[in-house]
């Protein structure tokens, strides 16, 4: 999802966790639920959306077993599944230092800049979190020229603050300025 350039030469990227989402394919992921067809001799899961003739096809190109998952009602996060807001921050410093260390400014090369560092911080925050995390990580980066001017960034979210957080970064040299935010979201 790109927020877009702006006349003031402020390049922005906002990624997105990718969950409900298939990202290799770009569709979404449909949740099976787990109805069970009476009646008709079938103990298969629906979704509501299929007609018991276009099962047959699907169970053909399926191999094994289809796995159903089931909700866990956990509502809160455990102590040790907190959202890293200091490892967050030392990632994005990492990342920032290393991608914009002796950068000038550029709107074309800078548009891609933003892409990949995004793309750079939301994979490392992803593995620090693990693969059983319950957060949604939103990354935010902006770059602009540094011609001495006074810029801002703020945001508001609608978030449970005693789990949901955020981390920040900024990084500025002679040529350039970058903001970069990173948000965990808690979600069940």
């Amino acid at each position: 999802l790109v927020l877009g350039c702006f006349g003031v030469e402020v390049c922005v990227w906002v990624s997105l966790g990718s969950s409900g989402i298939n990202a290799e394919y770009g569709r979404a992921v449909r949740r099976v639920s787990n109805i069970r067809h009476f009646g008709s001799g079938s103990n298969r899961p629906s979704s509501g959306t299929e007609s018991s003739a276009g099962f047959s096809d699907i169970e053909e190109g399926l191999k094994g077993p289809q796995v159903v998952y089931e909700n866990t009602y956990q509502l809160a996060p455990k102590d040790s599944q907190k959202f890293p807001t200091k490892k967050a921050e030392d990632i994005m410093k990492n990342v920032f230092l290393t991608h914009l260390l002796d950068s000038k400014y550029n709107s074309d090369t800078c548009k891609n800049l933003t892409t990949q560092i995004t793309e750079t911080v939301k994979t490392q925050v992803k593995a620090e979190l693990g693969n059983n995390n319950r957060f949604k990580v939103v990354v935010l980066v902006m770059i602009g020229a540094n011609y001495g001017q006074g810029a801002r960034v703020a945001s508001r979210c609608l978030w449970y603050p005693q789990y949901d957080r955020f981390a920040q970064y900024e990084y500025h040299n002679e040529s350039l300025f970058a903001v970069g935010i990173v948000y965990g979201v808690y979600y069940e």
